[in-house]
């Protein structure tokens, strides 16, 4: 089974390359964030037609999660966390695998910048929420897969320039040991658990030919349970749709479980 994850940046914008990737790679699951449209306007129709069902928390014109997948989802839910703006930031639902239910939670973490401010307060109340919902949700079900864009870059070699980010609200100390306290509650980074010092990124900006330079940062993110890693056969950062014309400017990472 392969689950992805992918800040698509307006799933009505990136439609086309969506279906391509789809096409092409065949996840069973993909989650999506900041797909930037309500429910009502969401391309159900585009999905269904490629046999994926469709779970959508929307919101007009800024974030937004979604899970599509072709494989039964149950449990929705979209109010993990009370989120004092309402942003459209979590969905979660369970799937069965291999006897086991397995519950999927798909973020779309705050961004925080500029710090200090109360974008950057805003990010820390998210996070220990989230936080505290993941030692919640561990007692009652071990298995837990956690994805999508966490806005976090947890260590110097996941960005092309660190120096360049220490007082960002991505990469300060205390952002990141938020990070580290998920991981502490029964977690792994996939992506390290394969690849312990190897730099690879999850996204690019528009700006100052990034792309081109490989200028990026890893801060889209699988968090798997203990419980789950050994199923876990690889995890693959899929730079194909990046490198396409109008791209998103995340590229989708993908786990395949055994």
């Amino acid at each position: 089974m392969i689950i992805s994850s992918w800040n698509v940046n307006s799933v009505r914008a990136r439609i086309e390359n969506i279906k391509s990737y789809l096409l092409k790679y065949k996840p069973d699951i993909l989650m999506m964030q900041e797909i930037k449209t309500e429910d009502v306007n969401f391309p159900y129709d585009d999905f269904s037609s490629m046999d994926y069902e469709s779970h959508v928390f929307g919101q007009k014109s800024y974030n937004g999660v979604a899970i599509i997948s072709k494989k039964k989802l149950k449990n929705i839910k979209i109010d993990l966390i009370k989120d004092k703006l309402k942003q459209s930031r979590i969905i979660s639902a369970e799937i069965e695998h291999k006897k086991k239910i397995v519950q999927l939670i798909n973020i779309y973490t705050p961004n925080g910048n500029p710090v200090d401010t109360e974008k950057y307060d805003y990010k820390k109340n998210w996070m220990d929420q989230l936080i505290k919902q993941l030692r919640l949700l561990s007692k009652r079900n071990p298995n837990i897969i956690l994805a999508g864009d966490f806005n976090v870059i947890p260590a110097a070699e996941d960005v092309y320039n660190v120096k360049s980010f220490e007082d960002d609200a991505l990469y300060r100390l205390e952002i990141r040991k938020k990070f580290r306290e998920m991981i502490n509650i029964g977690f792994n980074d996939v992506y390290r658990h394969f690849n312990e010092t190897k730099e690879d990124y999850t996204f690019w900006d528009y700006m100052r030919g990034a792309w081109q330079k490989n200028n990026g940062m890893r801060i889209d993110h699988f968090l798997v349970s203990n419980s789950l890693i050994d199923q876990v056969k690889n995890i693959n950062i899929n730079k194909d749709p990046r490198g396409r014309e109008k791209p998103s400017d995340h590229t989708p990472i993908e786990i395949t479980l055994s």
